[in-house]
């Protein structure tokens, strides 16, 4: 299970190091895929088949799964994690998700988000006080 969050930074040759602790859980081969709310999604080899069932069982015939599946999917870069525990993330990718040379890691259970620094800081400032309220929602929807 990934979890925390980690502030790093991006080298000039794009290499980003993952925290050691997130090492442990992964294999050497990792996807990323096009997050939510603008951040990079980081799966181990097993988590991203474990995804890619999932959408799998949608509906092609369904215009937002049709939609959901070919933007993610055309997102899609297998990364391989080199001997010093660092990823090359892609020109484009940087680019596409404008992402500085300072960003965080945050755990997420299955996988790990990587976000520009200030792109977390501004989401967290925006949604800090809403945790109690949302965990009331998504807690009350489980039953």
């Amino acid at each position: 299970m990934l979890f925390g969050s980690y502030e790093y930074s991006i080298d000039e040759k794009n290499r980003l190091c993952i925290p050691s602790k997130f090492r442990e859980n992964l294999s050497q081969t990792l996807y990323l895929l096009k997050g939510f709310e603008g951040c990079i999604s980081i799966f181990s080899e097993e988590s991203y088949e474990k995804y890619i069932t999932k959408l799998q069982s949608l509906e092609f015939e369904n215009k937002s799964s049709r939609l959901f599946s070919r933007l993610l999917l055309n997102s899609v870069v297998e990364l391989v994690v080199d001997k010093q525990g660092r990823i090359l993330i892609p020109t484009k990718t940087i680019k596409d998700y404008k992402i500085g040379k300072n960003v965080t890691i945050i755990g997420v259970m299955d996988h790990f988000e990587i976000w520009d620094r200030d792109a977390w800081n501004n989401y967290l400032e925006a949604n800090q006080e809403q945790f109690e309220a949302v965990a009331e929602e998504v807690f009350n929807n489980e039953k």
